[in-house]
């Protein structure tokens, strides 16, 4: 356990270096690999590797279409006082292993498909607090005086006071710590994800990603930057390179992180900060619906209450009741849906859906129908019923069949040039 809130002024450099041993020789927690950046492959093909192993460098841009695995590496905090140890850690294995599934391009027909995505912890730091009889620790940074809203200080994650929590020697200066920017900076930290438990006492956003502005061509415009989370905190000080610092709520099961996380895509989509990106999801997720059905006037079923109801009487049919007010969306097709809609979901998290509805999720941009169109057919939940034990709660199971429809390694998607569809998934590190 790290060794939380005690000065490290004194410390001797006999100390320090234990602190290094530990850190590159600590035991993996069950299935979660260890990793380091000294342990980065010399395959180019693999990211990070001894070339590039920083979030937001260039040369993910500049080689993107040849990356064929991606190992993220996480630091992973606690604060629940209330979880127990051995739970956090099977859920961070399950985690890993919902993430890498969802990341294998249509592997519910494709059972050699590889994984791109693959998950490595950095460190885990357990800062829960025994002498305090809250749910969560006192480490948990609150921002002070502020009791309404979304409260937690996203800045503190950055500052000298968690340098010391994550104990990671400055190999320049053995004298201090390294800052989570300089850690993200360096490449030892992707993705900062941290357990706590929901309650009154805080506020936090599921997922937060303050990202640079990409152009057309995917080059950096500056030093511009969006929040390109789920939500994000208007006083967290930007730091030149991408970090998702994600809210697993510890009393939760691994879909509903999976559902925060996949917000955070829906995110991304939304800040515009990768054109390519936002132009391609926006119809994936079925977020134009009002373009290509003129009558409904809001951009997607997100705008529906949680009162409001979608019915289809049949697999061509849509009739949305908002407000009272009946829409019917004749020859409905839906494309991929999105988090909280599957293609035949009736209400927000309806994770049943309704009978079938043509749907064009598993052909989209592949064009196999007639005439080189997406070929739309009936479809239902059943389809992700392989993944309902894997990741069971909030919208788990559809969520990891909704990536694995993702452009993703090897994916036959073309763009609107004709041209092969760029894998998504290194976006998330852009």
């Amino acid at each position: 356990m790290a060794a939380a809130g005690k000065n490290y002024g004194g410390l001797g450099i006999s100390l320090l270096f234990c602190t290094v041993v530990l850190l590159f020789f600590a035991p993996a927690i069950h299935g979660a690999t260890i990793s380091t950046p000294a342990g980065d492959s010399a395959d180019l093909t693999v990211w990070p590797n001894r070339v590039s192993r920083a979030n937001s460098d260039q040369w993910l841009a500049k080689h993107h279409d040849s990356i064929r695995l991606m190992k993220p590496r996480l630091l992973v905090l606690n604060f629940s006082n209330r979880a127990r140890r051995d739970s956090l850690d099977r859920m961070l294995d399950a985690l890993i292993v919902a993430f890498a599934e969802g990341s294998r391009y249509h592997g519910y027909k494709n059972p050699k498909a590889p994984v791109f995505l693959q998950y490595s912890l950095f460190k885990f730091i357990d800062l829960r607090d025994r002498t305090a009889g809250g749910n969560n620790s006192a480490y948990l940074p609150i921002k002070p005086g502020m009791h309404n809203g979304f409260n937690l200080d996203y800045n503190r994650f950055f500052s000298e006071e968690f340098a010391r929590h994550y104990g990671v020697v400055d190999p320049k200066n053995p004298s201090r710590f390294l800052r989570l920017a300089e850690l993200v900076e360096q490449g030892y930290v992707h993705e900062l994800w941290f357990f706590v438990e929901h309650d009154q006492d805080f506020r936090a956003y599921e997922v937060v990603e303050e990202k640079p502005c990409y152009d057309h061509k995917f080059r950096r415009l500056g030093n511009q930057w969006v929040q390109a989370g789920n939500g994000g905190d208007s006083e967290q000080k930007w730091t030149g390179r991408s970090l998702r610092i994600g809210f697993i709520n510890a009393s939760r099961g691994i879909g509903c992180y999976l559902e925060s996380l996949s917000h955070g895509i829906e995110g991304m989509a939304k800040s515009g900060a990768i054109p390519y990106f936002t132009r391609y999801f926006t119809d994936y997720a079925d977020m134009n619906i009002n373009r290509r059905y003129p009558q409904f006037p809001w951009v997607s079923f997100y705008a529906l209450s949680p009162a409001d109801r979608i019915a289809f009487p049949n697999p061509h049919t849509a009739i949305v009741s908002r407000d009272g007010v009946k829409i019917t969306l004749d020859n409905y097709v839906a494309h991929g849906g999105n988090v909280h809609f599957l293609p035949n979901g009736r209400f927000h998290y309806d994770l049943q859906g309704e009978g079938s509805v043509m749907s064009t999720i598993e052909d989209w941009r592949i064009g196999s129908g007639p005439g080189g169109r997406d070929l739309a057919r009936p479809w239902s939940s059943s389809a992700f019923a392989p993944y309902r034990k894997l990741a069971p709660d909030c919208m788990g199971p559809w969520l990891i069949y909704w990536r694995q429809n993702f452009p993703g390694l090897d994916n036959k998607q073309r763009d609107a040039e004709g041209k092969a569809m760029k894998n998504w998934w290194p976006f998330l590190f852009y």
